[in-house]
């Protein structure tokens, strides 16, 4: 092993310690590499994915693995710092992961993108719907959700058909935030209608004080936050706090039971859209498949569970059509090669042009109970 690769070994031993995550074997026969923020604001969220991604992982595992090989999954926090991604990325590559997968966060993926062209390895399923990582096609990343400007169109779409009219906007200002409301703006030109309020917030210290009176005098009748986790949980409680019984709306990266516990008492009647069909659904194959997962080990299936299950079920497809001695460059055109690949369901496409996977969306509510219906 040379010096670089020890080193970069035992970083990622101690990166694993300190956060409490499994330490892999020393000889994992695939190993896939994910970094992302178990500590921070998006933990919920990126727990209950890498849940999902596990269940699935574990199953293939206990029936044999893919071709023989057991899959070892080895997971460093970044803390949702793109830096720290960066360089939690390169020490997964260093180790000789066969794939980055399910990395969240859009300022996190741009960060890794130059690492995957420069060491030609494949990120598959990042956790994030920005359109920078649909267009141009990366040859070596590979989407399994639909993009946050859908979501947001959608969603749009949606408060216009029920009646809604005076609609702000409050997003983060970072990429994340500036892509998904280019879905928004497009959605309320299809009705004619431009947003009454549009806020932006600091992703590192967001502070809705000045916002709030803002949105409050533009009288809303529903207010769409785009952002992640704690912050979008703090905006909302604090239009709530203010008087106002507006509709509150967010993106699908917040469907999570974490998000819904932290909402607390306002939680009932948000809407949140959904980038994968309704975890209640037994009539989508896929869907039974998770729940029965999830019986088993003892998981709440959310909407981000099931997202974690179906992307590691994609990843597994690639490593088995890549062959018996899998490499990077053999998942890559494995991947490139399922054209029309049924995750159960629901169908999923790739082609060297096309590396959007699914395109499916729809909305979810928070019922009385604290889960999402629709």
């Amino acid at each position: 092993m040379t010096p670089l690769r020890h080193l970069a070994g035992r970083l990622a031993l101690a990166a694993l310690t300190a956060t409490g995550l499994a330490v892999p074997p020393a000889h994992a026969d695939i190993t896939i590499g994910q970094t992302a923020g178990f500590t921070g604001t998006v933990a919920a969220s990126v727990k209950e994915a890498t849940q999902g991604a596990r269940m699935y992982f574990d199953a293939v595992n206990a029936a044999g693995g893919v071709n023989g090989q057991k899959i070892t999954l080895v997971s460093l926090d970044d803390k949702f710092e793109a830096k720290l991604a960066a360089a939690n990325a390169k020490t997964l590559i260093d180790q000789g992961a066969i794939s980055l997968f399910l990395i969240r966060g859009t300022p996190l993926a741009q960060a890794i993108m130059p690492l995957l062209t420069e060491y030609k390895v494949p990120l598959v399923a990042p956790s994030t719907g920005a359109m920078v990582l649909h267009k141009p096609v990366h040859p070596w990343l590979f989407n399994v959700r639909a993009t946050y400007q859908r979501e947001a169109e959608r969603a749009i779409e949606h408060l216009s058909l029920i009646g809604v009219d005076r609609i702000a906007i409050v997003q983060v200002d970072d990429s994340f935030g500036e892509d998904a409301v280019q879905g928004a703006h497009a959605g309320l030109a299809k009705v004619n209608k431009t947003a009454v309020a549009h806020e932006k917030y600091d992703r590192a210290k967001p502070d809705f004080g000045p916002i709030v009176p803002k949105l409050l005098a533009a009288s809303p009748q529903a207010v769409l936050f785009i952002g992640s986790g704690t912050a979008v949980v703090q905006g909302m409680k604090a239009v709530r706090a203010a008087g106002s019984k507006a509709q509150l709306v967010t993106l699908s990266n917040n469907a999570t039971a974490g998000f819904v516990k932290d909402l607390g008492d306002i939680a009932y009647g948000v809407i949140v859209s959904q980038v994968f069909p309704y975890e209640r659904s037994m009539a989508k194959p896929i869907i039974k498949e998770a729940s029965e997962a999830a019986r088993k080990a003892g998981v709440e299936l959310t909407p981000t569970v099931v997202e974690g299950y179906v992307s590691a079920k994609v990843l597994v497809e690639g490593l088995k059509r890549a062959g018996p001695k899998p490499t990077r460059d053999g998942l890559r055109k494995a991947l490139e090669g399922m054209g029309h690949y049924d995750v159960g369901g629901i169908e999923l496409g790739y082609s060297p042009t096309d590396h959007t996977g699914l395109e499916y969306v729809d909305l979810s509510i928070v019922d009385q109970a604290g889960k999402f219906r629709r």
